[in-house]
């Protein structure tokens, strides 16, 4: 195997002009590659989920959730590989969810959930709207939120929205735009009872003659043998003439038609809700774009079209960018670009330093060619360049010089020693090749089984890994074939390295070895003094640590006030409330824009009560106070409105939407669920810490029942449709037909309905339908009885639940809260058939925690098998690994530094790639270690030789590591471009916890690999020496080595050593 590594690097060396001309292509094409990699966000990954949503108008809750979701549940549960069924059945609507195991098949899940809805739908009522299956996508959701707003008509407003929709519709890159906020239109045809009653026209005759007259006739060909004549009936209404022409009764000569007796119009269907930004009403636009393509280049084309469009628009109307998600990209890339450059420039400081200038260089350019080949792969690939890959080539940086480094400081020795250019950097690559490799091996396999990381965080995480190994395998070639061309080629006299090693020479390497040499006579007791060390430090951790946390908490862009207010109030009341907290809200300078909304029913993941959201952009954050401070003080100037509470929450990042803490319950009997949520609250307002605190039980309200005396009704010839169709007239208006205006792509509801001032509930005593025993009052056989409101009714599988969703006080821990609050439950108090299932930010922490430490027993044990191959020995092995164990203690210290807490996803990735990177020096050590065995030196002249030779390296890896590290550990961004230094980025903090716990742990580790191993690598030597009850064999020049090494003369080494060395080296 050497043989072959021999070949190829003498080979690349030989042909250097080959060689030389491929890493210009890699250089140039990785160049190219990162200007044409699509970049997105988000990864586009397939979210587990597929939903049913159903629509049946003016359904109640309870008769959603028996006529729509029970039959659709059933058929559903049988689908194979769902995790989770959950279902809402609300007013007018019903859905039902299904949370498959990530990693799913989605196209034949998909097949199957829309075979079992086909097979549902006969069971459905025949009113009920077609269930359209949806399946939840990453691409799908939007990268770019708009608003038009200005007092300007509703109708004028929707125009210019639906064209500006067309035109971005049209760019290559956009998916589809959704219009918000908007109305749906409907042709009103207004009939007054009294009219009616005066005509003496049966209202059911009216709904039957609209639908009897639009009506689609083909009315097809004559053939008669003479010719072909086309004929064309026109049937369907197609203005609103056609309707006011049609006849309704005929007396005699005298025809009355709907003119008559109606009035007719256009309008919009009832309001749902209002929109508005910065107090204007507003319309919003999301757009949506095509998987793959370039995210940045899109939103740049849509804000060209509006731009483009803004000079035909009335000068009152303004548009405001709500979301943008390229502005995080473009940040991501700068940081990137200016960790990459600061890396680059911070390694060549420390090489210039330490190996000299020309040595620099090679190292510096071992960075960009490793990073570059890497982004070339990855975009061939099929990849493209999202947040989990730009944190993965961040996190990747301070790694790919560790094999350059190591080479070259060989090749620089070896050229002290009087080698040639090219012969000093063809042996160093060979010498280093196999302890270089199996570093990197040990590298990629701590990354490897992360690759098969489960659930949503898995697919989102599954990038880090992937693109983690293409660059080490990247910076393995740079480092064992280009590296030592291009060092060959450059050259360098022997004076010139002679004078640069002549410097490096220090009293660091005197002290180092005259402390090494008194360590290594102890080294029992120094690894007693290293486990002390590390005792202490778990110790101080678990007093003064900042605890655990899931997800790092970044400081925030946008944040919300949510308004909880209870009572059945109308939208227009809902709306004048939310608009009281806007006005207060409105000018603070640190918001950049208000959008507020209000809604009549709320959206899933909120609380039954919200009757409105704000949102609002903060400026920049350089210009503002913090979020938490700025959200204080709304807090504060909207203390006194009456009747409402106000929700402050952030913007929320990681995996987990809504509240940190869920609690799921369930129970055999409903009455249970009621008592168990209320039992539960007042624990968690006994127990303290929580904010925030909801759960989705039925509001109190009232609603209204009409109760049919059937008997009654049949007496006077009336049934259900009937007084059905009747009381719709009353409510939302009764469907009759639709037709296709020309100005319109959609259909247009025909609908009919009463005048505003007969749609009271007062109506309902002296409203009266002709039967055919004449005009009798709906009070004879209706009664209308007030009963207990029924809310939005939540199932999961196929059993009702409630959830209590909250949030934790500032300085609180969820995990700690969660646990203390288990520990009431299991005091008592709850009813046995009460199950509570905990859901939410737990679930996922629970679920990641559990793979990233099998993950990491995995990578341990793959570890072992490289390093009892390279080394043939277990003790050297375990030795090696015991590295990783105890720069543990350096996380910690890592963390008490910068006073981050514990995150789980953050630190648990530190610590796997830290094990990667920690054993690599003690492989290259153990490695020199044993070639000075086989030499036939001593363990403790070997030991000694080993550490005075691998100071330098080690400190030279490990430093450019850490220094790599530093401006993300100091939340530091340096921009070279525009020289400028910023302290406390929202986006460096994403790194903080994750490089703190790298250079922590790598420095501690660092001073392990130069003083523990050392010691014990004597101390297994002098135990498996006793065992075999052998005296060891001393030599007459060993003696002299050591006295030379113990009294700092280590400038000078014997003549036999240098010659020693030289073999070794070979």
């Amino acid at each position: 195997m050497n043989d072959g590594h021999s070949n190829l690097i003498d080979w690349a060396i030989n042909r250097r002009r080959s060689t030389l001309l491929v890493l210009l292509f890699l250089l140039v094409s990785g160049i190219f590659a990162y200007q044409a990699i699509p970049k997105e966000s988000e990864p586009d990954i397939a979210i587990p989920i597929i939903y049913v949503s159903m629509f049946h108008d003016g359904i109640s809750p309870t008769d959603a959730e028996r006529l729509l979701v029970r039959p659709m549940e059933k058929e559903l549960k049988s689908i194979e590989g769902v995790k989770e069924m959950s279902a809402s059945a609300g007013e007018n609507h019903a859905s039902v969810t299904l949370e498959f195991d990530a990693g799913f098949d989605s196209q034949s899940a998909l097949a199957d959930v829309r075979e079992k809805v086909d097979r549902a739908k006969v069971n459905l009522p025949s009113d009920t709207e077609e269930p359209e299956v949806n399946e939840v996508n990453v691409a799908l959701f939007p990268v770019l939120s708009m608003s038009l707003s200005g007092p300007i008509p509703e109708r004028n407003l929707l125009r210019i929205a639906r064209d500006l929709k067309d035109d971005i519709e049209a760019l290559p890159g956009v998916l589809e735009v959704d219009i918000g906020g908007d109305r749906d239109e409907v042709l009103e045809i207004i009939v007054d009872p009294l009219v009616l009653e005066t005509y003496n026209i049966n209202f059911e005759s009216v709904l039957n003659i609209v639908n009897r007259n639009n009506q689609l006739v083909a009315a097809g060909a004559i053939d008669s043998g003479h010719g072909r004549q086309v004929m064309k009936v026109s049937g369907v209404i197609e203005n609103l003439d056609d309707i006011l022409s049609l006849p309704i009764k005929v007396v005699g000569d005298t025809v009355v038609s709907f003119r008559d007796v109606a009035s007719v119009r256009r309008a919009f269907k009832d309001p749902q809700g209002f929109a508005r930004v910065n107090g204007e009403p507003a319309i919003s636009l999301e757009v949506k774009k095509r998987v793959g393509s370039n995210i940045i280049e899109v939103i740049d084309q849509v804000k060209q079209i509006v731009d483009d469009k803004e000079a035909y628009w009335p000068s009152s109307l303004k548009h405001t960018y709500i979301i943008d998600k390229s502005g995080q990209i473009v940040d991501m890339l700068k940081d990137l670009q200016n960790n990459v450059s600061s890396a680059i420039v911070m390694v060549m400081i420390v090489i210039v330093g330490a190996l000299g200038l020309r040595s620099s260089l090679l190292v510096g350019v071992a960075i960009p060619a490793s990073f570059l080949t890497g982004i070339l792969i990855i975009y061939s690939m099929g990849f493209t360049l999202n947040i989990v890959v730009l944190f993965s080539l961040i996190l990747v940086v301070g790694m790919l010089v560790d094999g350059a480094i190591v080479v070259t400081e060989l090749a620089s020795r070896n050229q002290e020693q009087g080698l040639s250019a090219g012969k000093a950097f063809s042996q160093a690559s060979k010498r280093m090749a196999w302890p270089i490799i199996a570093s990197t091996a040990t590298t990629l396999v701590v990354f490897l089984p992360l690759i098969s990381w489960p659930g949503t965080v898995g697919e989102f995480m599954k990038f880090l890994p992937i693109t983690v190994i293409i660059c080490l395998l990247a910076s393995l070639a740079v480092a064992l074939i280009f590296l030592p061309v291009l060092g060959s080629w450059l050259g360098g006299s022997r004076k010139d390295n002679k004078e640069s090693s002549a410097t490096t020479q220090s009293l660091l390497m005197a002290g180092y070895v005259r402390l090494l040499g008194a360590l290594l006579r102890h080294p029992g007791k120094t690894l007693l003094l290293a486990m002390t060390i590390i005792g202490i430090t778990y110790a101080a951790y678990a007093q003064i640590g900042k605890g655990v946390e899931f997800f790092p908490d970044v400081e925030p862009e946008t944040a919300q006030v949510l308004v909880h207010a209870r009572g059945d109030l109308s939208i227009f009341e809902k709306d004048e409330l939310l608009k009281e907290v806007e006005q207060r809200l409105y000018g603070m300078p640190e918001l950049k824009s208000l959008y507020a909304r209000s809604f009549n029913q709320s959206q899933s993941n909120v609380s039954e009560d919200v009757i409105g959201s704000i949102q609002f952009q903060f400026v920049d954050w350089q210009a503002r106070r913090v979020a938490s401070e700025i959200l204080a003080e709304m807090k504060s100037k909207t203390d006194d409105l009456a009747g409402i509470q106000l929700e402050f929450r952030k913007e929320e990042n990681g995996p987990s939407g809504g509240k940190p803490i869920q609690l799921q319950i369930s129970a055999m009997i409903p009455e249970h669920v009621q008592e168990a949520v209320t039992t539960i609250r007042n624990k968690m307002t006994e127990l303290g810490g929580f904010k925030d605190v909801e759960d989705n039980r039925a509001l109190p309200g009232i609603e209204w029942r009409l109760k049919v005396d059937r008997e009654a009704s049949a007496q006077y010839g009336a049934d259900i449709a009937l007084i059905g169709s009747a009381i719709q007239m009353i409510t939302n208006g009764y469907r009759v037909s639709d037709y296709r205006p020309d100005d319109s792509d959609e259909e247009i509801d025909i609908s009919i309905r009463f005048p505003r001032k007969e749609r009271t509930l007062d109506k309902f005593d002296n409203f009266s339908i002709q039967t055919e025993k004449g005009m009798i009052p709906l009070s004879n056989f209706v009664t209308l009885t007030p009963a207990q409101k029924t809310g939005t009714i939540k199932r999961v599988d196929a059993k009702r639940v409630i959830t209590i969703q909250a949030d934790v006080e500032e300085g609180q821990l969820v995990s700690e809260r969660l646990q203390s609050l288990q520990a009431l439950f299991k005091e008592g108090g709850l009813k046995p058939d009460v199950k509570i299932t905990v859901k939410g930010e737990d679930e996922d922490q629970r679920e990641t925690a559990q793979f990233l430490s099998s993950a990491f027993v995995l990578a341990i044990f793959m570890m072992l098998l490289i390093l009892v191959t390279q080394f043939n020995s277990f003790y050297q092995s375990f030795l090696v690994l015991s590295a990783i164990v105890f720069s543990t203690a350096g996380v910690l210290i890592g963390l008490m530094v910068t006073a981050q807490p514990f995150g789980v996803v953050m630190v648990g990735l530190g610590i796997i790639a830290l094990a990667g990177i920690v054993v690599n020096n003690n492989i290259v050590l153990i490695d020199t270690y044993n070639a000075y065995l086989k030499e036939g030196l001593s363990p403790y002249d070997s030991a000694l030789i080993t550490g005075e030779l691998r100071l330098r390296p080690v400190l030279l890896t490990a430093g450019t590591t850490i220094l790599g590290l530093i401006p993300m550990v100091l939340s530091m961004n340096i921009d070279f471009i525009n020289r400028a230094v910023t302290f406390g980025a929202p986006s460096t903090q994403w790194w903080t916890q994750l490089s703190s716990a790298i250079a922590g742990g790598l420095a501690f580790a660092t001073l392990l690999t130069l003083f523990l191993t050392p010691c014990l690598l004597v101390m297994g030597a002098n135990v498996s020496t006793y065992f075999r009850q052998k005296m060891p064999k001393k030599t007459e020049s060993e003696p002299a080595v050591a006295s030379g090494l113990m009294t700092g003369t280590v400038g000078e080494p014997r003549k036999e050593n240098k010659k020693d060395l030289a073999s070794i080296n070979e």
